[in-house]
């Protein structure tokens, strides 16, 4: 389980096929850390393979691949981190799983105020999940809901902080980044969708 909350910015060294996937080699400054241990990168939760002073190493497999952009990482990217949440830890953003539902597209990048707006196009079936100040994770960032321009398309807003301390101040028209929906609503929607689906039965 996550937050939401980044708690580093890691930079990938090397990047290996293996016969499963890729394998990820990140440099980063967490200490303390365990094989076995969870790991959310750029909001995937992945499982640490090896770890040394300063780095860690992580996999994923094809099927994770297929449904990220990770295929596509390379050496030099930035990626946001976060450990998994202690039992005992402050809860500061929403719940996060680390499942990626889909990839979205920067559609626009904008200022408002002091804040930066950003437009993500999303895929099908993950805007009716979406809600007016309802919480997303957008490369593993705890992000709120800012508007719905369209049906298919949702607002974020990043404040200062935000932009130094993660990957999302370089955003640029184009890119493409991980999101997930709130468990909360994907529960919602599949009790919903079961019940729409229930008969009673003939008498």
């Amino acid at each position: 389980m996550f937050t939401g909350l980044v708690d580093d910015v890691g930079v990938i060294e090397r990047v290996s096929r293996t016969a499963a996937g890729r394998r990820f080699r990140i440099a980063c400054a967490y200490e303390g850390v365990a094989v076995g241990e969870s790991v959310a990168v750029n909001g995937a939760c992945l499982t640490i393979l090896e770890h040394g002073p300063r780095w860690l190493e992580v996999a994923a497999v094809e099927p994770t691949l297929a449904r990220t952009t990770m295929g596509e990482w390379r050496e030099g990217r930035r990626v946001n981190l976060e450990r998994a949440m202690r039992a005992d830890g402050r809860f500061g953003g929403h719940l996060v799983l680390g499942h990626v539902d889909g990839v979205a597209r920067v559609q626009q990048v904008g200022r408002v105020g002091d804040a930066t707006t950003v437009d993500l196009a999303l895929e099908a079936d993950l805007g009716d999940l979406m809600v007016p100040h309802g919480s997303l994770t957008v490369d593993g960032v705890s992000l709120t809901v800012n508007e719905l321009p369209t049906g298919g398309t949702v607002q974020v807003s990043l404040i200062e902080h935000t932009l130094r301390h993660t990957t999302l101040g370089s955003l640029t028209m184009g890119d493409r980044v991980h999101v997930e929906a709130d468990i909360i609503g994907k529960y919602v929607r599949r009790l919903l969708e079961a019940q729409a689906d229930f008969r009673l039965p003939r008498t």
